[in-house]
């Protein structure tokens, strides 16, 4: 593996939250970024943030639109010459209302977005990854692992938790590691009033380095995060 401030890492969902908040941990930690999402200027001001593009490079990418995906790992290729880690992080919230409720084109946008997008970025980016014995990650959720009563959302991270498993069993032998970075609730930009109690993007981003981290025979399958509830009143 290369040394870690020549690795490229890529992150969707890259302009705000855990995305952006993973970004400015890994730059400190020495990496080079190819940053995607929807918002270039914002993304633009990040780049300038973390060193200019010597040291990051911003990409616009609609997750839902393969030529997109397909461009972004060109582009981040074409820049850094090597792709060494992606974190598809992009995702949406939504769907309240439960399955008897809820605007299906609502669905539309959370399938295509937290399933689709994410199942596009890995097979855009997997024949990199393979070339450097790379590592995928994966934004899941907490709301994979257990049910939320007509959740869309929560039945989107269930996807994405089998799209987890299903391609580390894909890619064994390949040098390859997944992992599932899955959060409880992240007070982030997504939520119109912040959650009366959450974590923030940083607890989350440094859970996306401790991964990194871990030697090339260390391969970290799954990271369950949530806040610690309130202490109850005595």
């Amino acid at each position: 593996m290369a040394a870690t401030h020549d690795k490229v890492l890529l992150i969707t969902g890259a302009s705000s939250g855990i995305g952006a908040a993973t970004a400015r941990l890994a730059a400190d930690a020495g990496y080079r970024l190819a940053l995607a999402a929807r918002s270039e200027a914002r993304l633009e001001a990040l780049v300038e943030q973390l060193g200019g593009p010597d040291r990051a490079v911003a990409i616009r990418c609609d997750v839902r639109e393969i030529e997109e995906q397909q461009a972004m790992a060109a582009q981040a290729l074409a820049h850094f010459g090597r792709i060494d880690a992606v974190f598809a992080n992009a995702g949406m919230p939504g769907g309240e209302g439960g399955f008897s409720g809820a605007d299906p084109l609502i669905w539309r946008d959370l399938v295509l977005t937290n399933v689709f997008g994410a199942a596009l970025t890995a097979r855009c980016c997997l024949a990199a990854l393979k070339d450097s014995r790379g590592h995928l990650l994966f934004t899941g959720s907490a709301a994979g692992r257990f049910v939320i009563p007509g959740s869309m959302y929560s039945a989107t991270k269930w996807a994405v938790s089998g799209m987890g498993h299903g391609l580390r069993e894909e890619l064994r032998g390949s040098g390859v590691r997944v992992t599932l970075i899955e959060p409880g609730m992240v007070d982030t930009p997504l939520f119109d009033q912040p959650p009366a109690y959450a974590l923030e993007p940083d607890d989350i981003a440094r859970a996306v380095l401790y991964a990194l981290a871990q030697p090339p025979h260390v391969d970290v399958n799954e990271l369950l995060i949530r806040p610690t509830p309130p202490i109850a009143d005595s």
